[in-house]
């Protein structure tokens, strides 16, 4: 059975319904964020960058990021908003939270360079949209959970 090997809770400063993690040291990503970014897509994942669409416009998302030693429990899919899987690629085994509006903010650790899967969950969606539409900005009104795990060869 997987066990939990960190967890840390970041804060993503959402702007224009965007924020992304992306690979620490980015000098030599293809595409970093924002190029290419897709609106209307939960999770898109690129080489060293994951961007997410978020419910609300201008808000401050909570993210629970954890690192696991192989897969973690299914979560209950009836809890949370959306789901999706990706692949995620880390050289320096450090990952850095963006935004649309401030750029690069805080980072997290995963423990090591290498290939990772990754699993996300977010809840909240609507609250963030309707608090985007009426007063503007909110913190910890959308929540995510991502959960990273190493890829085995």
């Amino acid at each position: 059975m997987a066990q939990l090997v960190r967890q840390q809770r970041v804060d993503a400063y959402v702007g224009y319904h965007s924020f992304a993690l992306q690979e620490s040291d980015d000098g030599d990503l293809p595409v970093p964020f924002p190029d290419d970014y897709e609106q209307g897509v939960f999770l898109n994942g690129f080489p060293g960058r994951l961007d997410f669409y978020s419910g609300g416009h201008t808000h401050t998302a909570t993210v629970t990021v954890e690192v696991w030693d192989g897969p973690p429990p299914a979560q209950d899919a009836s809890a949370w908003d959306e789901q999706a899987e990706a692949e995620f690629e880390s050289t320096s085994g450090e990952v850095a939270v963006w935004s649309g509006s401030v750029g690069r903010t805080e980072t997290f650790a995963l423990g090591s360079p290498g290939s990772w899967h990754l699993r996300a969950h977010c809840v909240g969606r609507a609250e963030a949209a309707a608090l985007s539409e009426g007063e503007g900005t909110g913190h910890d009104v959308e929540r995510y959970l991502v959960q990273f795990w190493p890829a085995k060869p």
